[in-house]
Order: C-alpha cells, then sequence, then structure tokens
C-alpha cells in the first residue's frame, strides 16, 4: 500500500508540473505578468522625474527604454525629430515579426500571403521641469507660510504608467503564438509639444505599411484615475464609420469579459457611456457622447487620418457635464479639483501612499491587465485577411465546394 501511495504522489507532483509547464494560457490566471512594468514605470518615474519634452532627462529616460527594449531582445530603431521650436527629442521604435494573414484574389481566387501591422504607443514625456516645480512650490509656500508642504512630482502616471504597460506587451508578446500582425512598439517622445513624436512617426511611415495598418493602440496615464476607459477615437463619429472604426475596441471589451477580468483580478474596463448630446468632433452635429475620450493623447495623427484606435486611459466620466468631468473623486486628490495628470498630484510618493495597499498595488494591476487587453486582441486576427487557421479552414471549404 506504502508503494502504491509513493506511486500515486509521484505521478500526482508530475501531473502538476505538467499542466503548470504547458504554456496553455486557458491553465494560467490571466494577465499575471508579475510586477515587471510596474518595476520599470516606477524606476523610470524615480530617475526622471522632470523628463519634459527635449529636456536633459526626457533623453536619459529614452535611453532607459531604449536598452530596455534591447535587452527584450528587440532592434530598437532610434527616430529623431525636431520640433517647431528648435527642440530635439527621439521616438524608439521595436517591431515583433507575426505569422501573417492570407488574403484573397478577387480575379483569380488564389489566397495570397499578406502582412497587417499594429502600432502600440505610448509617450514618455512629462509635463513640468524641476524649476517650475520649484517655481511652484516657493510661490504656495510664500502664500501660505509653515502650513504649506512641497508638492513632488514625477509624472508617474502620465506617463510612465503607460510605458510600463507598453514594455510589458513587447515583453509578454513572446509569450504568444497566434498573433499575426507585424507589431509596431514606439514610445513618444515630446508628446507635450502637440504630440510632436506621435506625428513624426506618423509622418515617417511608408504608405505601404498605412496600408496595411489595422489599429492604433494608445496608453496614456492609466494610474491615478478612479475607473480605466477603452475609447475609439473620434473618427468613429462620422457617418457610417461607428462600426468599422470601433471592432478593434469591441474586440478589446470581448478579452476582457471572456477572462473574466473582473471578477478573477479586479480589473473593469469600462466604456465612457455619459451619452452627453454635444458637438465633439466640431462638424457642426451633435454627437452622443459615448465611446470616445476627453483627453487626446498620441493617438490623434492616426485617429485624423481614419485609422481605428483603440485609447487607454484613467478617468471619471460619471458627471453631468463634460465640464465637470476629471480624473478622480478621490476625496485624498482633490488638491487641483480631481484632476491628477498634468499637476502637481502626479507623484508615486503621493499616489502610492493613497493607492497602494497591502491586498493591492493598482500600478501593477493596471499595466498588466492593459497589456493583456492589447495582446489578446491581437490575437483576434484581422478584421480584412485570414489567419493561417482560417485559411486552412477556407481552403477546405473551397474544396468541398469544388466537390459538389
Amino acid at each position: 500500500m506504502r508503494r502504491i501511495v509513493s506511486v500515486l504522489l509521484v505521478l500526482s507532483i508530475c501531473l502538476t508540473m505538467f499542466v503548470g509547464c504547458s504554456g496553455d494560457k486557458e491553465d494560467k490566471v490571466p494577465a499575471d505578468f508579475g510586477t515587471y512594468g510596474s518595476d520599470l514605470a516606477r524606476a523610470i518615474a524615480k530617475d526622471c522625474p522632470y523628463r519634459k519634452a527635449y529636456s536633459t532627462q526626457e533623453k536619459l529616460a529614452g535611453t532607459k527604454i531604449k536598452d530596455e527594449l534591447t535587452e527584450l531582445g528587440y532592434d530598437v530603431q532610434v527616430q529623431p525629430f525636431t520640433g517647431a521650436d528648435g527642440g530635439t527629442s527621439n521616438n524608439y521604435v521595436a517591431i515583433y515579426n507575426g505569422s501573417g494573414f492570407y488574403s484573397k484574389n478577387n480575379d483569380t481566387g488564389e489566397y495570397i500571403p499578406t502582412e497587417r501591422y499594429v502600432v502600440i504607443g505610448a509617450h514618455y514625456d512629462t509635463k513640468y521641469s524641476k524649476e517650475e516645480l520649484d517655481q511652484y512650490n516657493a510661490e504656495q509656500r510664500e502664500a501660505a507660510g509653515d502650513d504649506y508642504t512641497d508638492y513632488s512630482y514625477d509624472g508617474i502616471n502620465d506617463n510612465a504608467s503607460g510605458i510600463g504597460a507598453l514594455l510589458t506587451c513587447a515583453k509578454e508578446i513572446k509569450n504568444y503564438n497566434n498573433i499575426g500582425f507585424n507589431v509596431i512598439f514606439v514610445a513618444f517622445g515630446a508628446s507635450g509639444d502637440d504630440f510632436a513624436g506621435a506625428n513624426a512617426f506618423w509622418n515617417a511611415l511608408t504608405p505601404d505599411v498605412r496600408s496595411k495598418l489595422e489599429v492604433m493602440f494608445c496608453i496614456d496615464s492609466i494610474y491615478a484615475g478612479d475607473k480605466i476607459y477603452a475609447s475609439s477615437g473620434y473618427n468613429s463619429l462620422q457617418p457610417g464609420r461607428k462600426y468599422a472604426m470601433r471592432r478593434k475596441l469591441y474586440q478589446s471589451y470581448d478579452i476582457a469579459y471572456e477572462n473574466s477580468l473582473l471578477s478573477i483580478n479586479g480589473f473593469n474596463l469600462l466604456y465612457n457611456e455619459s451619452r452627453i448630446s454635444t458637438d465633439l468632433n466640431g462638424d457642426g452635429q451633435n454627437d452622443i457622447y459615448c465611446e470616445v475620450s476627453a483627453n487626446k493623447s498620441d493617438y490623434l495623427p492616426f485617429d485624423n487620418a481614419l485609422i481605428p484606435v483603440v485609447f487607454f486611459d484613467s478617468f471619471d466620466y460619471n458627471f453631468k457635464t463634460i465640464e465637470e468631468m476629471h480624473d478622480t473623486k478621490n476625496l485624498d486628490l482633490q488638491d487641483f479639483d480631481g484632476m491628477i495628470r498634468g499637476t502637481f498630484l502626479d507623484s508615486t510618493e503621493t499616489l502610492d501612499s493613497i493607492l497602494v495597499t497591502e491586498e493591492s498595488d493598482l500600478l501593477t494591476t493596471r499595466i498588466n491587465n492593459v497589456a493583456f487587453v492589447i495582446l489578446g486582441t491581437c490575437t483576434k486576427g484581422s478584421d480584412s485577411a485570414l489567419t493561417y487557421t482560417q485559411y486552412m479552414e477556407a481552403l477546405e471549404q473551397d474544396k468541398e465546394a469544388d466537390n459538389t
């Protein structure tokens, strides 16, 4: 009996090891990516807190991102650009080559291998310099006297958090074997200068890549707001474009729902459903304020070019008017009327003391789950081409049709 029990125990251990190492994503907790992304975000915020567009610290942060992508095994392209006022910055670009797709030639009926592209982007600069922070603190201290406590600042929310999610995507995509897209990861510089980095990147894309670009995922300020939203671009408001421009948005929500991210990870991905009637895109016609964002970011050049967009950010839309909307209702974060991004409350010291508990690290949860949703959406395939599996099924269907 003792020998039988020992054999069963060994078999049980072997089976557990086999299941644990099977590589089947369905056997694992979704978005179980560890603290890689949040550690990276906090390190960038700590080491380069005043990375305002075109500053020395922005360049240092960019170099750190480049080194991290290189460490992950990517051949990183440095894309320099110059702002309108002569400042210089860089985008950092890395490409993951997917398995490709197949499209049918309507003239010959043949299936032709084709490429489709996805861009995943986040900016790495911040709003303020150290001089601006010091000046603000000095002015407030003079007005308030001894009762004033200096603000710290490091842009952990806007946008070290987005960079953490971007690099988590770049790291974890190599564990997926069913992504057909060529995925372009890009860390944008000088977003604070009217999205100069994103514009430079878009302008440098070849006509061929532009024509094969399926969607742009943009990640910005996902830590401090009350809720995480995914939104489409303003191009989806144009008559007749809504569903074509929002398919990837809806697939992103499918990933969150299908994997029970709310019940398993406490991560709730929301639509903006304020449903206010107003002219959102300046065309003179009222729109229903739904599934688009109040916040502009590096998705704008793509949105303007009628590329579908999925934009992830944290905010709170639960207000009666657009003017009232802001990042958070948290009573401990109301120094700037509920706004965090673009204010001196955007500080690791401040936010971690309020949003991190013994039970939960909100930054880690949001970075990992946003990355999981983006990568999962990529596995949904293309809206205009067939994956290899779909291609083989189509061949079989064509063969059966010929036989009949």
